[in-house]
């Protein structure tokens, strides 16, 4: 990390002193991982608000790697551009992009995953994104909500994780305990926690691997959509009726909508692409014209059940 940092410094120093003058509407857009679907679908956000705005966007692909992300970070200090947003693969890796983007002298707004310097950027950084704690919240006293509904008096469920480095892992599954913590749900334990790295097949291998251990479980919660519906896959898969457990995400993604549709997962909670894609885009060109924007906007999340699943459904 040491070292990224280093050439992180070293390039906003060249940028600073070399790079020519960059269009005012010219934005470096480094997202951690093209492949997943929330993350396409703030892509296409905020290539939507850029071409209404009359704005440029490079985008570039970290594919989960902290190190690439930190090169492209580089590359784009000494490029000349009018400012950064930056979907970050690790929270913990964004210290060191802020003090790149600092010495560069460009503004920087981090989007969906909560830096780990929130408290001490500099005034020309932001976050855009969701309280990820209210995510968690909201999956708990759902499923507590579900579990009261069909009787239960006791209860077993089980996490899956994000990435172990990613606020968001951690702060959607405080949530979730928080409010299992509470008397009204204090009938519910967690029979197991488990990472699955965000990713659907993972959550396959994880979720066979539980069935296959003979665990008892009533919930399967997820920290994000994909996850959950690889549980539900592998459930399926098994023989497991999908209306003797609940299985909640967190995103609101088509595939998870689909999945409501068809009976299989039970909610999910809806993170707003679009509010999050154009809100980062928003912050960028106010901080590149000067103008004051608040260190954190915050973009609520939803409940999304079979209920109102439709209401979500893409336009």
């Amino acid at each position: 990390m040491s070292l990224g940092f280093d050439r992180l410094l070293a390039a906003a120093a060249v940028a600073a002193a070399l790079a020519g003058p960059a269009s005012a509407q010219e934005i470096g857009v480094a997202v951690s991982n093209f492949d997943d679907n929330f993350l396409t679908l703030l892509r296409e956000a905020m290539a939507s608000r850029a071409e209404e705005k009359g704005a440029s966007l490079q985008f570039e692909d970290a594919q989960r790697d902290v190190g690439r992300q930190l090169s492209q970070i580089e590359n784009f200090t000494a490029s000349g551009l009018a400012g950064l947003i930056v979907a970050p693969v690790d929270s913990d890796s964004t210290p060191a992009m802020t003090a790149a983007a600092s010495n560069a002298g460009l503004p920087l707004v981090y989007v969906n995953n909560l830096p780990a310097n929130l408290d001490s950027l500099p005034d020309n950084e932001a976050f855009v994104g969701s309280k990820e704690i209210e995510a968690g919240q909201i999956q708990g006293k759902q499923v507590c909500e579900l579990l009261k509904a069909a009787g239960k008096s006791e209860a077993n469920i089980l996490i899956m994780l994000g990435d172990l480095s990613n606020q968001a892992t951690r702060l959607r599954t405080q949530g979730v305990k928080d409010v299992l913590a509470t008397p009204d749900c204090a009938f519910i334990k967690v029979a197991d926690e488990q990472t699955a790295t965000w990713q659907r097949t993972q959550a396959v291998d994880l979720m066979t691997n539980w069935l296959s251990s003979g665990i008892e479980f009533d919930a399967v919660v997820a920290n994000n959509d994909e996850m959950a519906l690889g549980a539900v896959q592998a459930m399926k898969s098994s023989g497991v009726a999908m209306d003797q457990v609940i299985v909640a995400g967190v995103d609101a993604t088509p595939d998870a909508l689909a999945s409501i549709a068809a009976g299989d997962l039970d909610f999910t909670v809806y993170q707003s692409a679009p509010g999050q894609g154009a809100g980062s885009v928003d912050a960028i060109l106010d901080l590149i014209a000067g103008k004051d924007v608040p260190r954190e906007v915050y973009v609520p999340f939803e409940l999304v059940t079979a209920e109102n699943y439709k209401d979500y459904m893409p336009k």
